[in-house]
């Protein structure tokens, strides 16, 4: 059986059963190519890595992780059933039908912000089925099969995913900020309501123009960068 197809410029990397994140942080830092995509795909889950180049400084890198997560919702959207509604937290999160499914998560080296990192990686992970004994205990939890998405193929949902993030990331560099921004704000979830992040409790008001997320505490507004997100390097 033939491995996943890529758009021109990806190269697709089967890690039998290693964490794709892990393998592509280390492809990278081993000086890979851009555009490797690695993968694990197994009948409960699905996992993979996306590495970048970014020409821009880290702050500004930050962007992929919501143009992967948009990515991401317009992949399963085209292939999902129409009922299905798939949404994105700030911190990766990715919720279908309201209940947590997977996530993304991002890594870069270094951790300068205002250069260009030498790599940055973001890495999915989706649950596709459970045979767990306390499935339906966790009402925040979910997977694909139990919202209806069974005849979800995981191969082609990588696909395009892979296909819809190259799509968002062209728009990006042709017509900058506000259409990533616009895109992903009609996706996020959580909006108005009471979150946690990092130990700071408030009101999520959404985010600002670079995707700083607001977060009201009484009187007063704090702003989150998105470099808070990134996943330390071992």
């Amino acid at each position: 059986m033939s491995g996943p197809g890529f758009p021109p410029l990806f190269q697709g990397l089967a890690t039998a059963g290693a964490d794709p994140f892990d393998v592509a942080r280390s492809e990278a830092d081993a000086g890979c190519d851009a555009g490797l995509v690695a993968y694990d795909i197994t009948l409960d889950r699905l996992r993979a890595a996306l590495v970048f180049a970014p020409e821009v400084s880290l702050r500004d890198a930050m962007i992929m992780l919501p143009i992967c997560g948009i990515g991401f919702q317009n992949a399963l959207g085209a292939l999902a059933p129409p009922e299905v509604s798939v949404h994105l937290a700030w911190q990766g999160d990715i919720r279908v039908n309201g209940a947590v499914c997977g996530a993304l998560k991002v890594a870069a080296a270094p951790h300068d912000a205002d250069r260009a990192p030498n790599w940055l990686v973001v890495g999915l992970t989706l649950t596709l089925w459970s045979d767990a004994a306390d499935a339906g205990t966790t009402p925040d939890q979910t997977t694909l099969f139990d919202e209806g998405c069974s005849e979800v193929d995981a191969t082609h949902l990588l696909e395009a995913w892979v296909r819809h993030t190259l799509v968002w990331i062209n728009r990006w560099e042709e017509d900058g900020v506000k259409p990533v921004h616009d895109e992903w704000t009609g996706l996020v979830h959580g909006v108005s309501q009471q979150i946690d992040i990092d130990g700071s409790s408030g009101t999520f008001l959404g985010v600002d123009e670079n995707f700083g997320l607001l977060l009201q505490q009484d009187d007063q507004t704090q702003i989150m960068s998105m470099m808070r997100n990134l996943t330390e390097v071992s």
